[in-house]
């Protein structure tokens, strides 16, 4: 560990994983934290329960504000375990002077939100700091689901597994980029920031055998699949062309040297199901309008050992490692 916090602690990535390693797992070290999952698996399996803090800037962008943001990041992450999204409790801190119209149209979102995942917020916190203390506002949010399929974890992958994507991705971390710098684009790029468990539901209720899902937030795609490499001792195999990234996400990237695979979503998650059910889970979720872009992009082979490979279109491979560095501070 450095002496000092840096931006790339908070990257989602190999810092992040590193901080979170060596300080926070290695003070409060137990069964349930190792498994290291969206959401915690606690009430003999019964319950899923998760938390998330957000600091995104801008406060409102093209698809959504922290408000959204902040209920979908909890639900999302209960409904990666399987659960449906009941109890949520939201705490904030404000700074001096802040706008109270600002704040009454980040709580209509959150209600908003709410209404979609079927939950309510049940508590809460308030605290008011002097001008200069937060950058406007942070909120916290913490959920309570219950569990509709047991057994979902990313520690469980094997070969058995297919690996998918519910549609386009980099989308949040791109649009938040263009709304910061104040860039004028004539395209309907927009966050992808969306809430997840309608998506689940209906895999669940056709009763898809999915081994693991997880949201790619921070960190994006290639932090997922690095996770679970390590997580379930496999390799990930990943076809490039099969990953699909709007021509907005990928000029983007091209023009800042991002790769769209490390940005940040808040509507795009990635399953592990069974070979038999792969093509039928990529067309249900095809039935969402945000998921046109849902394909298969990997299988799980033992080629390698916790580690990634891309596939590319050029008949080259190259590892995709973990993300490092911090390529945009404040995206969540």
């Amino acid at each position: 560990m450095t002496k000092t916090i840096t931006l790339a602690h908070g990257n989602g990535g190999q810092e992040n994983n590193l901080l979170i390693s060596e300080v926070f797992y290695k003070a409060f070290k137990n069964d349930i934290l190792d498994k290291s999952e969206d959401a915690a698996i606690i009430h003999n399996g019964e319950l899923a329960f998760s938390t998330d803090s957000f600091t995104v800037s801008p406060l409102f962008f093209a698809g959504g504000d922290i408000g959204k943001l902040a209920v979908c990041g909890t639900c999302n992450d209960l409904a990666m375990m399987g659960a449906a999204p009941k109890y949520l409790t939201c705490s904030v801190i404000i700074e001096e002077g802040f706008e109270t119209r600002e704040l009454e149209k980040i709580v209509r979102s959150m209600k908003k939100e709410l209404e979609v995942n079927g939950a309510v917020i049940v508590g809460g916190d308030t605290k008011v700091v002097p001008k200069g203390s937060v950058d406007k506002i942070f909120i916290n949010t913490t959920g309570i689901g219950e569990v509709l399929k047991k057994g979902i974890s990313s520690n469980s992958i094997t070969k058995d597994d297919i690996i998918i994507v519910n549609r386009d991705i980099g989308c949040h971390g791109a649009a938040i980029f263009v709304a910061r710098e104040g860039i004028e684009m004539s395209s309907s790029l927009r966050s992808d920031c969306e809430s997840l468990f309608p998506q689940v539901k209906a895999l669940l209720d056709a009763n898809i055998d999915i081994t693991a899902m997880r949201d790619a937030t921070r960190g994006g795609v290639s932090a997922v699949l690095n996770e679970w490499a390590k997580q379930s001792n496999i390799c990930v195999e990943v076809e490039e062309e099969k990953i699909q990234v709007r021509d907005e996400v990928r000029g983007i990237c091209e023009m800042l040297g991002f790769e769209a695979t490390a940005l940040a979503n808040e509507g795009t998650f990635i399953l592990a199901v069974k070979k038999e059910d792969a093509l039928r889970a990529v067309e249900i979720l095809k039935t969402f309008e945000s998921c046109k872009g849902a394909a298969i992009i990997a299988n799980v082979t033992d080629a390698y050992t916790k580690k990634v490979v891309l596939n590319s279109s050029w008949g080259t491979k190259r590892f995709l490692d973990t993300p490092s560095g911090e390529l945009l501070p404040r995206i969540c």
